[in-house]
């Protein structure tokens, strides 16, 4: 059996975060021979644990999300998804904002384009 591990950043409201690297929550889902993907798990990372720390530090260490085959959120920097598709994770954007539409979007090649990168979103600072 051939399973998919797909990724979806989550935001306080549970649609989907505008931003991969600011996400603090991901829902996982296993993707295979089902007709819809399930919910495995949910990675909940630190601040200093976020794929945009991880990515600014670039100290070449793994990220959990280097364990899913594809991840997906509203936006993300070309870096930081050369940097995934280095240790062979896909991270799509999209507009969609329910996450297992997304989800189903992707697993029928029908996902909507997110809209381009922020960089004010990477610059988010504490309140």
């Amino acid at each position: 059996m051939n399973e998919t591990l797909i990724a979806v950043a989550i935001g306080e409201d549970g649609n989907i975060a505008p931003h991969a690297g600011r996400a603090s929550r991901w829902l996982v889902y296993v993707a295979g021979s089902e007709p819809e993907a399930s919910l495995a798990w949910t990675l909940d990372l630190t601040e200093i644990g976020s794929l945009h720390e991880w990515h600014v530090r670039g100290d070449g260490n793994r990220h959990p999300l280097h364990y899913v085959d594809v991840a997906i959120a509203g936006s993300a920097g070309d870096g930081v998804k050369r940097n995934l598709l280095e240790r062979h994770t896909m991270l799509h954007t999209t507009t969609e904002t329910a996450p297992l539409k997304a989800v189903a979007a992707y697993l029928a090649g029908e996902l909507v384009d997110g809209l381009p990168h922020e960089e004010q979103h990477c610059l988010k600072t504490k309140d």
